[in-house]
């Protein structure tokens, strides 16, 4: 792919387009209904159905709150079946996409995982949606990694949840963190990923691992620089909006767009519904390799879902190639990157819910 061409692509116009945009801070407030306090936090969000996707008649749903180990408090939806047969049950803790948020994929993907008998966890990452910190619409692997096992920590306190039987979804940019968080918290029995991004690799190589290290070294000097610029200013720079077309993009940023800013995914609060993150974000991910310690998962079992069509197959697949067994790649015929977010004919819940029945019930 043509260098012009290349940094036209969605990550790569996280690094290379907004260290030259210094945009106003599209800072996102929730349309609050409810409050809640939260040690010296005081939590506002909406209790209004406000998801993209229908209410399950089969589920009862509630908003929560927990803190994670850096005191930032995260707002979540709890997915509980109403068929209360079992005393306790098994959870899923659901995170993604990058830049989404828990009323678009990680929801759905929670709600349904609750029809099928599990208790079910969708949040807001740090910084991101109903959740805290300031600034707004920053992302860190640790932090977010932290995000996964707090929701771990809230998940394996409830009064319904059996503990010992904790298994992990992570979509798109949040499989890597998923990945990341289940090699170090053994609590966690088992994990799936779907449409699976790295995204410190994205971040710090490219689509496709072709940036070379001049250009990294361009781009982490323009980004060491742009916090001069903020803390100058004492507040971020914010880069152009997400997914907004002007024409000849890649099919994979039309795709991005066809979610992100139509009414199948639209959602005001996320970074990819027009809206972005600060100039700096990257930096972190450039030189911090989430999936280091993949191998470590093992003796727990990972089972990757990607689309055969998907511009980021090959995420799972050299993952897939890391991982120690018990491991499992499976390729979803004809499907594209985004299909992964909301088919339902598309994506796999009767292998998700197969694969959890198995590895949380041995």
């Amino acid at each position: 792919m043509a260098a012009h061409l290349f940094r036209r692509n969605f990550i790569q116009t996280i690094i290379a387009s907004s260290v030259t945009a210094i945009a106003g801070s599209s800072i996102i407030k929730a349309q609050s209904t409810k409050q809640l306090q939260k040690g010296n936090q005081q939590m506002s969000f909406t209790e209004k159905w406000d998801k993209v996707f229908s209410k399950s008649s089969k589920v009862d749903h509630e908003k929560i709150m927990f803190k994670n180990r850096y005191g930032i408090s995260l707002v979540g939806d709890l997915y509980i079946p109403k068929n209360r047969s079992h005393k306790k049950f098994a959870a899923i803790v659901v995170g993604g996409p990058f830049g989404a948020v828990k009323e678009q994929s990680s929801g759905l993907y929670a709600q349904t995982m609750a029809e099928h008998g599990f208790i079910a966890l969708a949040f807001d990452p740090s910084y991101t949606g109903e959740s805290g910190g300031e600034p707004r619409n920053i992302a860190s692997p640790d932090i977010n990694t932290e995000d996964f096992m707090a929701a771990v920590d809230y998940i394996g306190l409830h009064e319904l949840v059996d503990r010992e039987r904790i298994g992990l979804i992570g979509i798109c940019g949040w499989g890597g963190m998923a990945l990341n968080a289940v090699a170090a918290d053994k609590r966690v029995k088992a994990v799936v990923t779907s449409t699976m991004y790295d995204m410190c690799r994205v971040m710090s190589k490219g689509y496709n691992d072709r940036v070379n290290l001049e250009e990294r070294n361009q781009t982490l000097e323009k980004l060491s620089r742009q916090r001069w610029v903020d803390a100058e200013k004492d507040v971020p720079s914010y880069q152009p909006a997400y997914n907004q077309l002007t024409g000849g993009e890649e099919q994979f940023l039309v795709d991005y767009h066809d979610y992100y800013m139509t009414a199948r995914g639209y959602h005001s609060r996320s970074v990819n519904s027009g809206n972005s993150w600060t100039i700096t974000m990257p930096l972190s991910f450039m030189n911090m390799p989430i999936l280091t310690y993949i191998s470590e998962i093992s003796p727990r079992p990972i089972l990757f879902i990607h689309g055969e069509k998907a511009h980021s197959l090959y995420f799972s697949q050299t993952a897939y190639e890391k991982a120690a067994e018990p491991k499992e790649l499976m390729i979803v015929p004809g499907a594209n990157h985004t299909d992964l977010y909301d088919k339902m004919n598309i994506i796999p819940f009767s292998k998700i819910t197969e694969f959890f029945n198995i590895h949380l019930f041995v």
